[in-house]
């Protein structure tokens, strides 16, 4: 019987990640609550333990000839984890923050079958460097609203694009899926007939 991937995500730049990948899909949206960070664990397995939930959730409605891709991604600047923006206070707060530094952004990603049995899950990491910001193009980049549903309150393949100086590793690690990685571990897993293109 043919695998069926599902895809847990509500967001639409890792739908798009996937179709542009070649990979053939259905999505089932986690019902996860995205808890505050917790300083007792590492960013990583922050993010690993939320993709997780993510999938364990999307499986309850997933048939067990299902596998289940996941993930999670946070910005992390000098020891703060950046989430979603709450407000555009928050949002004003965390661009100010992230102006003229180097941050890392982390996306946790996990592979599991329908019977909930994980196959595989890692961080991947990449840093990002902004320009020095002034006032006024962060309050003209929040009045865009792009800001206000994206880790570390940006969009990398948005307009926030003007704000990055520098990038040093997976472009689509910081949109919200490694695309690079994750095409591996299909293939390592034998799932490449899942693809538009094959082998």
């Amino acid at each position: 019987m043919t695998k069926r991937i599902i895809l847990a995500s509500s967001s639409p730049r890792r739908r798009q990640l996937l179709k542009s990948a070649g990979i053939e899909f259905d999505i089932i949206y986690p019902e996860v609550e995205e808890d505050i960070y917790n300083a007792e664990i590492s960013p990583s397995e922050y993010s690993l333990e939320l993709s997780r939930k993510k999938g364990l959730s999307a499986s309850q409605s997933a048939d067990k000839n299902s596998i289940i891709i996941s993930a999670d991604t946070v910005v992390v600047s000098g020891g703060r984890v950046f989430g979603k923006p709450g407000s555009e206070k928050e949002s004003f707060e965390m661009l100010t923050s992230l102006s003229s530094k180097t941050h890392e952004v982390i996306t946790a990603f996990c592979v599991m079958d329908g019977e909930k049995k994980e196959l595989h899950s890692e961080c991947v990491k990449t840093q990002v460097t902004f320009k020095t910001l002034a006032s006024w193009e962060i309050e003209g980049y929040i009045k865009t609203k792009e800001p206000m549903d994206k880790a570390g309150s940006y969009a990398i393949q948005g307009i926030g694009s003007f704000m990055i100086k520098r990038i040093d590793g997976s472009y689509t690690n910081v949109v919200g899926l490694p695309l690079s990685n994750l095409v591996d571990v299909l293939k390592n897993l034998g799932l490449t007939d899942l693809f538009h293109f094959k082998p």
